[in-house]
């Protein structure tokens, strides 16, 4: 029964992806908007996890030097959160029905240089990057500027249909999928070949896997997993993002994170919180292109969301 509800969900997110595409640009553009508003309105948890994670984080973020917001509202916020996301998720309808070339012609790169000293070294580069703007789109683009292939560390979906639908869109763009169950030897093997990873690393962690830091005026778990795997491989860590610029999409490139040589718990800590802050500093820069809909504090010591 299981399987069948899961035919007829991939069946139907098909359909919807399909009609997505089949539009034209500029009306897909516009249609994404509506969807973010719809999300809204029918996902109620969520919104209601991002009112909670935008209230609490105003007051953080209206004092850091970064902010230039002035004094919009967590409820207007919570609403561009949500229109960039329905953005986002037509975008990437039209993306995995091969009709996104006006999606990536829109991608502006900024710091190549920085990749490309760091390719040179020959240990492996690492893009660490965050739900941010439309991040699927960091790894899409990689083969269009840099004609080269990047594995991608992933959730595996539930659904093993729409988990298919996802491999293909993923796959058409060159990319690999690193599945994060067992990730770690996967990773490890791409950096031995001198090959390029892209980590989303801004979600919440049991605390065996991560090191508690400040996160937006609060605590928060991190995986420690970014550091170990520096350590263990010199590979160049670039903090990458993406953001919306009006129609068009900035990829920024940021020179290489330099880690320490303190390897104890605290010395891992210290980096995890370093690295974080290269995502804090995104979200208070555009503070709706980030995911507020996760619990990102969850198991910190305070209240449940």
């Amino acid at each position: 029964m299981k399987r069948l509800f899961w035919a007829v969900q991939a069946a139907l997110f098909y359909v919807l992806t399909l009609l997505a595409a089949m539009l034209p640009a500029p009306v897909a553009n516009r249609l994404g908007s509506s969807v973010g508003m719809f999300l809204m309105l029918l996902l109620p948890k969520r919104k209601a996890i991002a009112v909670d994670n935008i209230s609490r984080a105003l007051p953080f973020m209206k004092s850091h030097p970064l902010w230039t917001s002035g004094e919009r509202t967590a409820g207007e916020l919570v609403k561009e959160t949500f229109r960039n996301l329905g953005r986002s998720l037509v975008e990437v309808c039209r993306l995995y029905h091969g009709r996104g070339e006006d999606i990536l012609g829109r991608i502006e790169l900024r710091g190549a240089e920085h990749f490309e000293a760091a390719s040179a070294r020959g240990k492996g580069v690492v893009f660490l990057t965050g739900h941010c703007g439309n991040w699927e789109l960091v790894a899409l683009a990689f083969w269009r500027f840099f004609r080269g292939r990047m594995s991608v560390v992933a959730r595996r979906q539930n659904n093993p249909y729409l988990n298919r639908m996802v491999e293909k869109m993923r796959s058409r763009y060159d990319n690999n999928i690193i599945y994060k169950q067992g990730a770690l030897r996967g990773i490890l093997s791409v950096l031995k070949k001198g090959d390029n990873i892209g980590l989303l690393a801004d979600q919440a962690v049991f605390p065996e896997e991560g090191a508690l830091i400040d996160m937006l005026g609060r605590k928060a778990w991190a995986s420690k997993a970014p550091v170990i795997i520096a350590h263990k491989t010199g590979a160049a860590f670039l903090p990458s993002f993406i953001h919306r610029e009006g129609d068009r999409f900035v990829i920024t490139i940021n020179p290489p994170h330099v880690f320490g040589s303190d390897q104890s718990e605290d010395g891992i800590r210290e980096e995890v919180q370093a690295l974080s802050r290269y995502v804090e500093d995104f979200v208070v820069s555009h503070p709706t292109q980030w995911y507020w809909v996760h619990r990102r504090w969850k198991r910190a010591g305070e209240s449940t969301q």
